[in-house]
């Protein structure tokens, strides 16, 4: 229909420059120009108003549909990896009760994706003999698996639950969801050391900075002599904050890479 009056719209000019020249090469006599219409000739009427607006209705708008998706979170990141404490661009829920913070971190910490994880992070490690002390075959797996599996839940319920419910803040990641690549960047770095309140305002983010600092700290007690002291709780407390860098940036970007993937299929 908008195509037909485009199309219309175009050939209007053209039919009446024709017209207009036919007039000029044959001049009508008077009573040519006085002579009375066709009697089978109807009227031509004015565009319905109603109708047009109808249309423009009806006309499917590509910038909101492309827009819809911008900041929109799914529970998982490529349907496998748990995406819970992330939350949509514009979105302002309610705040975490402080056993909604543990059953959180629960989620994080026991779901199924997070034994695969350590696997495949206790494989890395045997294979690059990060610890010796630790041996080698399966005994040697086994150390470095349950190591790692530990690291993970202390670090998730440190930054997730216990720290957020003292220090009252709100664990989960606020996507941004608009602006250049750089801002978006930018923001989701700064979420590592900052965050929001349960109140709603903004404040240094102990969750993350102090939760890390604990994990590192506890590992002192099951990892070999050989792995411990304050060099190596330094090293791996900024291992942690890295990786928690990078988990903002994944989950910053991930919506677009969602709608991209939903776009090739």
């Amino acid at each position: 229909m908008i195509l037909g009056r485009i199309a219309v719209l175009l050939l209007c000019p053209a039919v009446a420059l024709g017209q207009t020249g036919a007039g000029a090469g044959t001049q009508a006599s008077p009573q040519q120009s006085q002579s009375t219409p066709q009697p089978n000739a109807s009227p031509q009427l004015p565009p319905n108003p109603q109708s047009q607006s109808q249309a423009e209705t009806n006309r499917p708008n590509t910038k909101q549909k492309d827009a819809g998706h911008k900041g929109k979170q799914t529970k998982r990141m490529f349907w496998i990896v748990p995406n819970f404490a992330a939350v949509s661009a514009n979105t302002e829920p309610p705040p975490l009760t402080p056993r909604g913070k543990f059953v959180m971190a629960t989620h994080d910490s026991f779901d199924y994706s997070a034994f695969t994880w350590t696997a495949v992070i206790a494989a890395q490690s045997l294979a690059l003999n990060s610890d010796p002390e630790l041996g080698h075959g399966a005994a040697g797996y086994a150390r470095y698996y349950w190591r790692a599996f530990v690291d993970g839940v202390s670090g998730t319920y440190f930054t997730e639950a216990i720290v957020p419910v003292i220090s009252h803040e709100d664990p989960r990641y606020f996507t941004l969801g608009h602006g250049g690549f750089l801002r978006r960047t930018g923001y989701a770095l700064s979420r590592t050391f900052i965050t929001k309140t349960d109140s709603g305002g903004t404040t240094f983010n102990w969750s993350e900075v102090g939760g890390n600092a604990l994990e590192a700290g506890l590992s002192n007690a099951y990892y070999p002599p050989q792995e411990r002291g304050a060099n190596q709780t330094l090293r791996d407390w900024g291992t942690q904050m890295e990786s928690a860098a990078l988990n903002n940036i994944a989950k910053e970007f991930w919506p677009d890479i969602h709608h991209e993937l939903l776009r090739v299929k």
